[in-house]
């Protein structure tokens, strides 16, 4: 019963690998600083694909709901000791950035829905999307993501900015606050 589900992932992972062969990937259209920040300017920044999900606590998540908004996209999963480690770091540039017309939205990913919750519960207090089986990640064209990571959507859609990795409030926060601080015509 292992094996169907593992070559199911498999082949999920393969076909999101094999549909960016066609084109450069979207990072490589940025750049990267020397921590692994990566950071797009605006005419390079690819449009998010359409997003949606189904959320952890009920209901679904569009991304296209928030546009207009800076959307931070944090990728993680109980399961993961960095994600235990910035999760009050996000939540802090959350609450300190929220006035700012900025949102964030979780993708939790290879967990069942109770340790999901259960790792949420005095957390944080924004949204996540259940997505157990990465298609939600793929529909995020990161294909390369490692957990935990974090896209940030600009007011139109696109991708401003990524880690690949764990951040912290001291990184993420400026960096949040610079792409809301953007005119939206950019």
């Amino acid at each position: 019963m292992r094996r169907p589900a593992v070559s199911v992932l498999a082949a999920v992972v393969a076909a999101g690998v094999l549909a960016g062969c066609g084109s450069e990937s979207w990072e490589k259209q940025c750049t990267t600083s020397a921590e692994g920040v990566i950071e797009c300017t605006p005419d390079r920044r690819p449009e998010a694909r359409e997003v949606t999900g189904e959320l952890l606590s009920g209901g679904t998540y569009d991304v296209s709901q928030d546009r207009g908004k800076v959307v931070v996209v944090n990728f993680w999963g109980s399961w993961c000791n960095p994600c235990r480690a910035e999760a009050d770091d996000l939540e802090k540039t959350y609450q300190a950035t929220s006035a700012k017309n900025v949102t964030f939205i979780g993708v939790n990913s290879r967990d069942d829905r109770d340790s999901a919750k259960a790792f949420e519960r005095g957390r944080v207090t924004y949204p996540s999307i259940f997505d157990d089986d990465g298609s939600v990640a793929l529909k995020f064209d990161v294909t390369q993501v490692g957990t935990p990571a974090t896209l940030i959507l600009d007011r139109q859609g696109r991708i401003a900015a990524g880690m690949r990795r764990a951040t912290t409030v001291g990184e993420l926060q400026p960096l949040v606050e610079r792409i809301a601080a953007e005119r939206n015509d950019g």
